[in-house]
């Protein structure tokens, strides 16, 4: 995927989504496959600075919204989500952990994941 941004750069985009994060890359066995590919956490430790650079969200044509996860009741514009300090760990909650963490539900109105 990196490699395709790099080629078309202006065609293709990537998001950030709630797995592109140090924490989970741990749990899922990302840095444990760089360790035994690498020898060393390096190749992790760029991916994961990479991470903190993705944009959250991309808007298409000016009318699609997309992100990984959900809203936020704390962001009402698209200004605010523009304004979010992406460039750091996801954090545990708050608007930038809204947009990568939560999920569609049948529910009405918003609610935390279960």
């Amino acid at each position: 995927m990196i490699c395709l941004k790099m080629r078309y750069k202006d065609r293709v985009t990537i998001t950030r989504g709630n797995h592109e994060s140090r924490q989970v890359t741990q749990v899922y066995g990302f840095y444990d496959e760089c360790m035994r590919k690498y020898g060393n956490a390096n190749v992790w430790r760029y991916f994961t600075d990479l991470f903190d650079y993705l944009p959250v969200s991309a808007l298409i044509e000016n009318t699609i919204f997309c992100l990984h996860g959900g809203l936020s009741p704390n962001l009402d514009t698209l200004d605010q989500v523009r304004e979010l300090d992406r460039k750091q760990e996801v954090p545990h909650e708050g608007p930038m952990c809204d947009l990568l963490w939560s999920d569609p539900d049948e529910r009405s109105g918003w609610g935390i994941s279960p």
